[in-house]
């Protein structure tokens, strides 16, 4: 454990890491792919594992969501372009899931050292299931780390990215469990008048700090 190395970790707040790199869709400078839009950067170990086949075909099933909420995805692991287009091309053959996305190839491990993708304790040579929510502005605003041996929760990843547009786009919070339709929670007032003012409110209140609204 003395000789064990460790990676620097991006955190929510920070600016997501820029970085150029082939992918299955060519050169990619990230700050360009980003711009405009919401991106999901995710990472999986290895390609040709069967874990990692079921999540990246469950990212590409789920195209037009993401298209439809202003994302772009971006997967990566530390394999070589052409185990890449392989593996695209037999997930293809054999059910007929195309990864339209960009699959970064990160045979160095720049990148993934670049994230915090890699995490010596589970492995020195493949990534873990990172999964980085990145803003238009290109802040990270969400991270999720999952082990090489569980796979990721697609409908979580689903209602975080709406839960975060919509907390965004309202200056709102959302409590355990929101779904969207789900009533929002209201910023605490700051100052006494803001105080009497949420009591004169329609607000529903469960009390002064914590009041919740449809949008």
């Amino acid at each position: 454990m003395e000789n064990q190395q460790t990676y620097a970790m991006p955190r929510i707040g920070d600016k997501a890491p820029d970085f150029e790199s082939l992918t299955t869709l060519g050169k990619i400078k990230f700050s360009d792919y980003n711009k405009g839009k919401w991106v999901i950067f995710f990472s999986h170990p290895a390609d040709f594992t069967p874990v990692c086949t079921t999540e990246m075909t469950g990212f590409a099933k789920e195209k037009q969501f993401f298209a439809d909420h202003n994302t772009l995805l971006m997967g990566l692991s530390i394999d070589s372009i052409h185990a890449h287009i392989a593996w695209v091309n037999a997930v293809y053959e054999k059910t007929g899931v195309l990864f339209e996305f960009p699959i970064v190839a990160d045979i160095d491990m720049s990148v993934s050292k670049l994230y915090g993708m890699l995490q010596p304790g589970e492995s020195e040579t493949a990534a873990v299931r990172a999964v980085f929510f990145i803003d238009p502005e290109g802040i990270i605003r969400l991270i999720m780390y999952y082990p090489l041996n569980i796979g990721r929760n697609m409908e979580e990843i689903k209602r975080a990215l709406v839960a975060l547009q919509t907390a965004s786009e309202n200056k709102v919070a959302c409590p355990l469990d929101w779904q969207p339709g789900d009533k929002v929670i209201v910023p605490a007032p700051k100052t006494l008048e803001e105080l009497v003012a949420r009591k004169a409110s329609n607000l529903e209140m469960v009390d002064w700090y914590l009041a919740k609204k449809s949008l």
